[in-house]
């Protein structure tokens, strides 16, 4: 006869554990997520732990800075800035930070471009400079434009 204590009927049976697998992303692929989230502290720590370089462009055709500028994060711009991001430094189609800026409508971004050196005179591939790309019902950013006389 065997003893069975009042709580062994609630004891689960043993449970074969078997090893977990884990998937690990290259870090550029982190990098890139954490500038779309706009994780400025796990951008910086990318950065400064020198696990990315701020020149390589990605699969997307971009490098962190124009991928910074599509996010609308005018924060994690300054800090890609900050540690050495080209303003100069064209995707694979020839678009600048402020051509995409243009584009996209983020005036904000746009105006610290320019107040860093962005150049209103760069031509993409297709022929285009960053103004020509604003939006024609865009004032705020057509009017940053024309005060340089860019328009």
């Amino acid at each position: 006869m065997k003893y069975y204590s009042a709580l062994s009927r609630y004891v689960a049976p043993p449970v074969s554990l078997k090893p977990t697998r884990t998937v690990r992303f290259p870090n550029d692929i982190v990098f890139q997520d954490h500038i779309r989230q706009g994780d400025l502290e796990q951008v910086g720590r990318f950065i400064r732990a020198r696990k990315v370089k701020l020149d390589t462009l990605y699969l997307s055709g971009m490098a962190a800075l124009h991928e910074a500028v599509l996010s609308g994060n005018l924060e994690c711009v300054k800090l890609l800035m900050k540690y050495g991001a080209d303003i100069h430094q064209r995707d694979e189609n020839g678009w600048t930070a402020l051509h995409m800026a243009c584009s996209d409508g983020h005036t904000e971004i746009a105006k610290y471009l320019l107040s860093q050196g962005a150049r209103v005179d760069t031509v993409n591939d297709e022929g285009e400079v960053p103004a020509d790309l604003i939006d024609p019902e865009d004032v705020k950013l057509r009017a940053l434009f024309e005060a340089r006389g860019a328009v």
